[in-house]
């Protein structure tokens, strides 16, 4: 719960935890099988260039993963990590969906959650809690990679929903309600 939301490497709980890596593999699979966690694999086609295997685990509450933190009082900078978690669990409580993925180079840009439903274009959506928080460069990156899909930034001070363009690239600003009209699509 402490690392809630970042890349999980079985590797370093092995020492600590005095088991195998396969050990701690299986128990991560028994706590996303009973919805402690959420594992996100990533999303990506380029062993080369692309993060491919390193899963992110999300806590299943954010009242645990603050507690686990030892967060008592809430700060501006702890908001963008757990408007992250609620998107996710939003995701996959309205579409009944765990296919839900994320998608990090190797240089270290990343995009918070990809939707790749078969036979259509990746759905890319990034998680702000404020919309002027948004830059734009994980976002390209992504899509010099993969042109086709809707771009899409779900922020929590947005009440209408608006578009705007980045060299090239149209990103729709949506409130968590549009999001899931959009995936519903």
């Amino acid at each position: 719960m402490v690392q809630s939301g970042g890349i999980f490497e079985a590797t370093r709980f092995t020492t600590p935890c005095e088991v195998s890596r396969t050990t701690i593999s299986n128990y991560l699979s028994v706590l996303d099988a009973t919805y402690v966690v959420h594992i996100i694999r990533p999303f990506g086609k380029s062993k080369a260039s692309e993060i491919v295997s390193a899963p992110k685990v999300y806590g299943f509450d954010t009242g645990f993963v603050c507690y686990y933190r030892g967060w008592r009082e809430l700060r501006r900078e702890d908001m963008g990590l757990l408007w992250e978690h609620y998107v996710l669990n939003e995701i996959q409580g309205c579409l009944q969906t765990r296919n839900v993925l994320y998608w990090r180079d190797k240089r270290g840009h990343e995009n918070d959650f990809v939707v790749a439903e078969r036979g259509r274009p990746p759905v890319t959506i990034e998680c702000k809690w404020s919309a002027a928080e948004f830059d734009p460069d994980n976002l390209k990156r992504f899509r010099e990679r993969y042109p086709e899909g809707d771009s899409l930034v779900v922020a929590a001070d947005v009440d209408k929903s608006f578009t705007r363009r980045y060299k090239g690239i149209e990103v729709e600003f949506v409130n968590l309600t549009d999001l899931i009209n959009v995936l519903k699509k």
